[in-house]
């Protein structure tokens, strides 16, 4: 999805967008996105700031591997895992949540 000048002037960049990409759990079949997946899932795991090649459904909690992600060096994963870990922990920080699941 193309950044809209609405979206732009919202503060959404193209990492954010990267990180909204619809997954497909293997499992149940249910779609989610990989930040959700981060958010709800991987809540407490150490793996999840560290660069994850995994996914965890948010609905049935299966980890699957990540494949086709939108980004084509692991320069750009890297950069992508840490831009939506600070989100989150933005978040956490605001309202007062813990790192832990």
């Amino acid at each position: 999805m193309p950044l809209t000048p609405e979206l732009r002037r919202a503060g959404v960049t193209p990492e954010l967008m990267k990180t909204t990409k619809r997954l497909k759990c293997p499992r149940c079949g249910k779609e989610f996105s990989l930040f959700q997946s981060r958010a709800i899932a991987c809540v407490g795991c150490p793996k999840s700031t560290t660069n994850c090649r995994y996914a965890r459904c948010v609905h049935c909690d299966q980890e699957f591997p990540l494949q086709d992600f939108n980004v084509a060096t692991k320069e750009q994963e890297q950069f992508v895992s840490r831009y939506m870990n600070g989100i989150l922990a933005n978040y956490r920080d605001s309202v007062g949540k813990t790192k832990n699941r």
